[in-house]
């Protein structure tokens, strides 16, 4: 396979909230400014915390399938929402060669709300080819041991996204309140312990943010939604370089939707 070199694209972890994310028009409007200010990629890869398969496997990139509507008890519109972006083959066969060939393929599944509902944002014209790779667990090392070997597709025009939720405890959010609700302060504690922890490049400390983050056993009851971090974290280690910044931060009915963009 003929590799070309291009320049450096940017890694991204960012918050991708539920389906009515779309009626936010201030997250909406950060997600599309965030999409206009990246350099255009050849091709995405997205990581979501919406799909945790071992071995890893990769989505639907040989024929169009449809989205795939991974929620439940919305309005129906949201299970009418497309987002037709071309296929990634070529993505697809880089990807098995750089994990060694230990990779599965699943030609029925389309891209997830964790991957659609950011990209419908950030890439609405939907004409970027997008590939889906699910998660082989959720064990912080293993996963950034996987974002070590992802490493050059930054050098071919490739945008990995981590798609995940800063904080995400669906029982924290209250309904009435609405999405402007004030977080409990466990959201705001994990939330600047994040923060902290990613200026410094600490990797050890997020890798242990387990033992070491507070509360974080209530900010993430299950850590599907953090475990994309752990990938954006190996790509940017084995880029050389840990530099990062908050694109987006604030709340969400209480969850923290605090979103990184790796240089």
């Amino acid at each position: 396979m003929m590799v070309v070199m291009t320049e450096l694209q940017p890694v991204v972890f960012l918050s991708h909230g539920a389906p009515p994310l779309a009626d936010d028009r201030l997250w909406t409007s950060e997600l599309s400014q965030w999409g206009t200010d990246l350099p255009r990629p050849k091709a995405i890869l997205v990581i979501s915390a919406h799909w945790d398969e071992k071995p890893i496997t990769l989505g639907a990139s040989e024929q169009r399938v449809p989205l795939t509507y991974d929620f439940w008890g919305f309005p129906q519109h949201y299970y009418t929402v497309r987002y037709d972006a071309p296929l990634a083959p070529e993505l697809a066969a880089r990807v098995e060669q750089l994990l060694g060939g230990q990779v599965h393929r699943d030609e029925q599944r389309g891209l997830d709300h964790g991957a659609y509902v950011p990209l419908k944002e950030m890439f609405p014209q939907a004409d970027v080819p997008v590939l889906q790779m699910s998660m082989p667990g959720v064990d912080p090392r293993t996963l950034f041991a996987v974002g070590r070997k992802l490493a050059p597709l930054r050098q071919e025009g490739v945008l990995i996204l981590g798609s995940g939720f800063t904080t995400h405890n669906l029982k924290w959010i209250d309904g009435q309140q609405g999405a402007e609700q004030t977080p409990r302060a466990e959201s705001s504690e994990f939330d600047q312990w994040a923060d902290e922890a990613m200026r410094r490049h600490d990797v050890d400390t997020l890798l242990d943010y387990a033992a070491k983050a507070p509360a974080a056993n209530q900010a993430h009851s299950w850590p599907d939604h953090w475990a994309p971090l752990f990938i954006t974290l190996g790509v940017a280690d084995a880029s050389g370089s840990l530099d990062n910044r908050t694109v987006i931060d604030g709340f969400w009915f209480g969850l923290s939707k605090r979103s990184w963009q790796f240089s």
